[in-house]
């Protein structure tokens, strides 16, 4: 009975130890999105794509940016091994200047935090000669 339980104890130890093995892994297709010029006014959503490349589901806790004239949104729901997700971005177009804003992604991931980067410039086509 004694080596029951201790050969029980043992593959218990074992399976927790495997458990804390697998872990999620953020991927994305890139780190910086381009605007380009874009009018003041124009469409300012865009989209960082991601997937899941580790074994364990992968939750994405807190989406923030360098400054409230970004807003990004995270995904709702964990994103299975393998599947991808989005983190949709919405720039204030009406402020005419270059974009240069960080958009700080934290998660359960193997890296926790990752740094996303836009970049363009918003121009006033009615100012323009």
């Amino acid at each position: 009975m004694k080596q029951f339980i201790t050969i029980l104890f043992i593959g218990l130890i074992s399976f927790s130890i495997q458990a804390q093995d697998k872990v999620a892994k953020i991927e994305f297709k890139s780190d910086t999105i381009d605007y380009g010029t874009i009018n003041k006014g124009a469409d300012g959503v865009r989209v960082f794509e991601f997937t899941n490349t580790g074994d364990a589901p992968l939750i994405v806790s807190k989406v923030t940016s360098s400054c409230g004239c970004t807003v990004p949104k995270k995904p709702e729901g964990p994103i299975m091994p393998g599947e991808t997700g989005e983190i949709s971005v919405k720039y204030d177009t009406n402020r005419v200047m270059p974009i240069r804003k960080t958009i700080t992604v934290m998660s359960n991931a193997e890296t926790p935090t990752v740094a996303l980067k836009i970049k363009g410039e918003v121009i006033d086509p009615s100012k323009t000669k």
